[in-house]
């Protein structure tokens, strides 16, 4: 066994409790992480965006190829995670968020039906129910993952976000969480995580951010602007969700990757 396999395991090992190093090769890979770069979409009041500044590269003196860059980045664009200091003066910044949180059996509750009839949608508990219903309660430490479908609309800002204004955020209009819904999951179901495939935890229209400040108050972090969950299945699979460990920082791009039987 490679040491990547290995670790890899190792970490499965962690999040489920049942799977060895053996059967890591019948399982697959899928990226829930758009890429950073020109295109990325940022809150509407983070102006600046994404930059990458390219400090090397060629051929050094000494005869060998050398590439290096700088880059500038809000803590609050692309696919990133909020830490709880973001809505909460109380709350844990993203280095002292327990890793614990972040590695766990991932869930996705589909509402992408209900979201392309209607922009400003939100999940309901009426929605939670159906799904487990349909997959099952809601385990203890899920990181539940809401598929509105919105990430096929990647990197088009208007069509992501429902307004394009620069510095204006009170037009916009996209799917996401509802009070209710998270209160569930976060109070009873006592999930690890929530997270979205569009740019806020909080449905557009929103101007109290009722779901960041419930999630933050419980210590829960965010994940914003995820994709691929349509690769995914409701339930079975183990998601790791890894920020950059900002000291201090109220949010930071992560990588975020779900690990799934390769039969799936």
């Amino acid at each position: 066994m490679t040491r990547r396999t290995l670790t890899l395991a190792l970490l499965l090992a962690v999040a489920s409790g049942h799977v060895s190093g053996e059967d890591f090769d019948d399982r697959r890979i899928v990226d829930l992480t758009h890429a950073f770069d020109a295109e990325t979409i940022y809150w509407p009041t983070d102006t600046q965006g994404f930059r990458l500044e390219r400090l090397a590269f060629g051929e050094t003196e000494g005869g060998w190829f050398y590439s290096a860059n700088a880059l500038c980045t809000a803590e609050h664009g692309g696919t990133h995670l909020d830490a709880p200091i973001h809505f909460f003066l109380g709350g844990v910044p993203i280095q002292k968020i327990p890793l614990e949180r972040l590695i766990g059996p991932g869930v996705v509750v589909d509402i992408s039906r209900q979201a392309a009839a209607d922009s400003d949608y939100r999940l309901t508990t009426a929605d939670v129910m159906t799904h487990e219903a349909r997959s099952g309660p809601i385990p203890k430490g899920a990181l539940v993952l809401l598929r509105t479908g919105w990430s096929a609309r990647w990197p088009d800002v208007k069509a992501y976000l429902g307004d394009d204004t620069p510095g204006d955020a009170s037009r916009l209009s996209f799917p996401s969480y509802g009070a209710g819904a998270a209160r569930l999951l976060i109070e009873e179901r006592q999930v690890a995580v929530l997270g979205v495939d569009t740019a806020s935890i909080d449905y557009g229209r929103s101007g109290d951010f009722v779901v960041h400040r419930l999630a933050a108050e419980h210590q829960v972090p965010l994940l914003e602007n995820l994709t691929n969950l349509d690769a995914l299945p409701h339930t079975g699979f183990t998601v790791i969700a890894l920020p950059m460990k900002i000291a201090g920082g109220s949010g930071a791009p992560v990588r975020v990757i779900a690990f799934l039987p390769a039969s799936q």
